[in-house]
């Protein structure tokens, strides 16, 4: 079957160690757009962090969409309008704010524009992610949030021992009632149960009348299983965690390999 839409992961994938596309990668993007092909990015990070990138691989425009906040959020890349988004509302946020205090790790919360912290000593995860994605940081003590904001996702963020000890405590209520997933060794991401990336890879397939053997997902991390199990052609890089290997049907050489470009090349131009 035809690949006519390739999701691709951000982080670890699409992005070398610098948080750059290297030209291969940006050269077989452009190949499969040349062949009609919807490219698509699908990452953890909200909008206003893939814009740059969106523009440097002239992906910003009208008929053009990204996956945002691990599949909550399905955007127009010319405006961010939403094409679908499944959100937290206020309990949950104070659920896991709670939560995240009693796990003793530090917590984050993004609404469509902003990143909130209850946290006084905020954490070095919750400032980098500031940085990494250019989203105001605002420290608001729980009381003086308003109730009617909506999270496309909330983050429990520490290092790495302290966080794997932390989500082994985390009760089972929680795994029952919301998506949870590692995006990084320092990040948990905590969204609504209906919220990943393969809920929202299905939605944009659906909107863009495209079935999931016409797909093709690339990933690396945990946050990505359900694209890559969604897709007719799921591919893991070669620097993945096993988990995304085993689920995948085509293991791509790693992200300071042009790893994207390879699995390009090799489903949609087929010149490897």
């Amino acid at each position: 079957m035809t690949i006519k839409l390739i999701a691709i992961d951000m982080d670890g994938t699409l992005l070398n160690h610098k948080h750059e596309i290297t030209p291969a990668v940006k050269q077989a993007i452009s190949a499969a757009r040349e062949k009609g092909v919807h490219v698509v990015l699908a990452t953890g990070r909200p909008f206003i962090g893939i814009q740059r990138y969106l523009l440097e691989l002239d992906l910003q425009q009208e008929g053009h969409y990204c996956i945002t906040n691990n599949g909550a959020l399905v955007q127009r890349t010319v405006n961010g309008d939403r094409v679908s988004e499944t959100t937290l509302d206020f309990d949950d946020y104070l659920y896991f704010e709670a939560l995240s205090r009693q796990l003793n790790v530090h917590f984050h919360a993004l609404t469509f524009s902003t990143l909130y912290t209850a946290n006084r000593d905020i954490g070095r995860y919750t400032v980098y992610e500031a940085f990494l994605t250019g989203m105001p940081l605002k420290f608001r003590r729980v009381d003086e949030m308003s109730r009617d904001l909506r999270f496309p996702k909330v983050m429990m963020i520490d290092e790495p021992a302290l966080l794997d000890h932390a989500i082994t405590q985390i009760p089972q209520e929680a795994f029952d009632r919301y998506t949870i997933m590692k995006s990084a060794e320092y990040y948990l991401e905590l969204l609504r149960k209906e919220a990943n990336k393969g809920a929202g890879v299905k939605a944009l397939a659906e909107h863009l009348h495209i079935t999931a053997d016409e797909v093709m997902t690339i990933g690396d991390q945990a946050n990505d299983l359900a694209m890559i199990k969604y897709a007719g052609i799921g591919v893991a890089m070669g620097n993945g965690i096993d988990e995304v290997k085993a689920a995948s049907q085509f293991v791509t050489k790693s992200n300071l390999e042009d790893g994207v470009a390879v699995a390009i090349e090799k489903f949609v131009l087929n010149s490897r």
